[in-house]
C-alpha cells in the first residue's frame, strides 16, 4: 500500500508507523485515520511489535479541524463511529505489542491515540493535553475509557475538565504512561524497547494483553479461569519449551514467536 500521510518501515520484526504531516503537527484527517487502520492491521499480522510515532516536533495534535465540511455541517458521531473506532480497535486488538513513542505534543484525539497503545514511552519534552473542552466537546477517541483506567478517576476528571497540559514526567509519575525519557536518549530508548519485544515470546505477549484487559471486568473466579485457559494455550507453544530449555541450560532464550 502507498501511504500519503504516514511513513511505514520494517526493521527486524518491528513495524514503525510514523505520522507524517509535520507542518500540521500530524493532525488527524480522514485519510490518515484510514491509513493508520490499514497499516496497523497489515503490520500486526506480519511483525512482532509495532511502534507509533510522529514526524517533526509533535506526535499528533488531534483532529484536523480544517478537514472537510464547515463546523456546522460536521457529523462528529459518524466520524467517531466510522473512522476513529476502526483505527482504535485495530490498535487495541492488535495481536502483537504496540508502543506509542511520543516524540512531542499529543493533544486531543492525538493524546488518546497514543494512550490506545500497550506501552507509551514519551520524550521528556512531550506533553499530553485533553483539549476537548476548549472547543466545547468531551474527550473522545477512547479518552473517557483510557484516562480513568490509567491515571484514576480524580486525575481523569481534572484533565478532562481543565484541559491543561500534563508533562511527560508527570504522566509517567501518575501512571498515565510507562516512561518519560530524556530527549537525547528518546529514539535509542524506544528502539531498544521495541527490539526487546520483537525478540520475545510473541504469543505470550498477546495473551498478556488479553488477560490484563479481561481483569478490568472480571471477578476473581472468572479471572482465574482466564489465566488457566490462556496458560494452557501458552504451555503448548514452542516458545514455552524453548524458554524452559534455555533456563535449564543457563543460556538466553531464542524465541520464535510461535
Amino acid at each position: 500500500m502507498i501511504y500519503k500521510t504516514l511513513t511505514v518501515t520494517e526493521e527486524d520484526g518491528i513495524g514503525i508507523i510514523t505520522l507524517n504531516r509535520p507542518t500540521l503537527m500530524n493532525a488527524l484527517n480522514a485519510q490518515m485515520r484510514a491509513e493508520i487502520t490499514a497499516a496497523v492491521r497489515d503490520l500486526g499480522a506480519r511483525m512482532r511489535v509495532l511502534v507509533l510515532t510522529g514526524e517533526g516536533r509533535a506526535f499528533c495534535s488531534g483532529q484536523d479541524l480544517g478537514d472537510g465540511a464547515a463546523v456546522s455541517e460536521i457529523d462528529l458521531g459518524r466520524i467517531l463511529r466510522e473512522e476513529y473506532e476502526p483505527m482504535l480497535r485495530a490498535i487495541y486488538d492488535c495481536p502483537v505489542p504496540v508502543i506509542s513513542a511520543v516524540n512531542g505534543a499529543a493533544a486531543g484525539a492525538g493524546a488518546n491515540l497514543a494512550l490506545a497503545a500497550d506501552v507509551v514511552i514519551a520524550a521528556q519534552s512531550a506533553v499530553f493535553l485533553q483539549a476537548f473542552t476548549r472547543i466545547g466537546l468531551i474527550p473522545d477517541a477512547g479518552g473517557t475509557y483510557w484516562l480513568p483506567r490509567l491515571t484514576g478517576f480524580a486525575r481523569a476528571m481534572g484533565q478532562a475538565l481543565f484541559a491543561e497540559p500534563v508533562t511527560a514526567e508527570e504522566a509517567a509519575r501518575t501512571g498515565l504512561i510507562w516512561a518519560a525519557v530524556p530527549d537525547d536518549e528518546f529514539a535509542a530508548h524506544w528502539r531498544k524497547r521495541a527490539a526487546q519485544l520483537a525478540k520475545g515470546p510473541t504469543l505470550a505477549y498477546g495473551a498478556v494483553k488479553r488477560a490484563l484487559r479481561a481483569s478490568m471486568v472480571n471477578d476473581l473466579d472468572a479471572q482465574l479461569d482466564v489465566e488457566a485457559r490462556l496458560q494452557e494455550e501458552m504451555g503448548a507453544t514452542r516458545d514455552f519449551r524453548e524458554g524452559v530449555m534455555a533456563f535449564l541450560e543457563k543460556r538466553p532464550a531464542r524465541f520464535e514467536g510461535r
